[in-house]
């Protein structure tokens, strides 16, 4: 067989296994994660994020799609350039109208998973907790109290358990964020190990919470 038909073949072996990676329907338990892999991938993408490296926070933020969300790998990929998106968006916003702009991809991002949850969420509900915890974030004249609230509140929202259920995955996910807040452009390697720890200690009551 010639070489260029090999190569066509090639193609469209791969155009199809694309195509059925990214809409074949599949349904899967959200609620069963790797807590420290998803904290080890979390954390990395707050670096990522921090440090601007757009390109790479794509990459983790997918590796977290098939890590937490069970995604296969082309699907992982639309899914996370959705919440990239949304986060440079958010982080580029100065208003609440700024970072309103951000929706569009927050939705796709999240009936992305509402779609192959085998527990449907309400959308709509995520996005506002979601966001309104990203703007609440950013004022430091809020208490930090009201941070684990809306985090509680998001998983809620998404995994059908009380909020409280989450508080001290909220309460330690909080204190890494402010811990990398207050060392800012200081922040060592040391200082990451310590966000790391807590982001485990986090993701281990959450997937508890989940169960």
């Amino acid at each position: 067989m010639p070489v260029s038909w090999v190569l066509l073949l090639l193609l469209i072996l791969l155009v199809a296994w694309v195509a059925i990676d990214i809409y074949y329907p599949f349904k899967t338990d959200i609620r069963q994660i790797n807590a420290d892999e998803t904290a080890r991938i979390d954390g990395a993408m707050w670096r990522s994020y921090y440090e601007n490296k757009k390109l790479r926070l794509f990459f983790e933020s997918a590796s977290l799609m098939r890590n937490q969300f069970h995604f296969p790998f082309f699907r992982s990929c639309v899914v996370s350039a959705n919440v990239a998106r949304a986060a440079f968006m958010f982080k580029e916003g100065k208003t609440r109208d700024d970072y309103e702009k951000a929706m569009p991809a927050l939705r796709r991002y999240f009936a992305s998973i509402n779609e192959v949850s085998t527990s449907k969420f309400d959308v709509d509900s995520a996005i506002k907790t979601e966001l309104e915890w990203w703007i609440v974030r950013r004022d430091k004249t809020i208490p930090t109290a009201e941070w684990e609230r809306l985090l509680a509140n998001t998983a809620s929202v998404m995994y059908h358990r009380p909020a409280d259920s989450f508080d001290n995955y909220a309460k330690l996910r909080v204190q890494a964020m402010v811990l990398r807040d207050k060392k800012d452009k200081v922040i060592t390697e040391d200082d990451w190990q310590t966000i790391n720890k807590l982001l485990v200690g986090a993701w281990r009551s959450f997937s508890v919470a989940c169960k």
